[in-house]
């Protein structure tokens, strides 16, 4: 199977750092080369030692998952003979505490809006096939114990 890297850098800016006040601005750098800009979310950090321009992790985990299913929905649908036009999704991820209380992504919800061209157009029943399917064989759902939910594919 196949490994997959990033390297994930901070340095330290300025004087504060056991007082809490220094910026937790960082960069991910993706094995591509591809460098994106990341600091937690302002809501677990707040401004001036976050960045709400820069990504955080909370919703990388999000975008991950909705992308490891798109992408996978799309190979399955081409695969039934089904041609996708586009693929929009706006995924919602939800915090909540566990048993411990520690805060952590509970759930997501995957809110895909496919517009199909082509003369064979998928049923409702084969979407949420396809969707169910989809899950399955996500590589990032399969690693995860985050529930997702496919909206108006609920046993997805």
């Amino acid at each position: 199977m196949s490994t997959h890297q990033a390297t994930i850098l901070w340095k330290r800016t300025s004087p504060g750092f056991f007082k809490g006040k220094y910026s937790r601005e960082h960069t991910w750098t993706f094995d591509g080369g591809l460098t994106v800009p990341a600091s937690p979310a302002p809501s677990v950090v707040p401004v001036p030692y976050s960045n709400p321009a820069c990504v955080d992790p909370e919703e990388a985990f999000v975008a991950s998952v909705s992308s490891c299913h798109m992408l996978t929905y799309l190979y399955l649908a081409g695969r039934q003979g089904f041609t996708v036009d586009e693929y929009q999704d706006e995924a919602i991820g939800a915090m909540a505490k566990n048993e411990k209380g520690v805060p952590w992504v509970s759930q997501i919800t995957l809110r895909p809006r496919i517009v199909y061209g082509g003369e064979k157009r998928p049923t409702p029943e084969d979407e949420a096939r396809l969707h169910h399917a989809s899950h399955e064989q996500c590589y990032i759902a399969q690693s995860i114990k985050t529930e997702v939910i496919v909206q108006g594919h609920p046993h997805s």
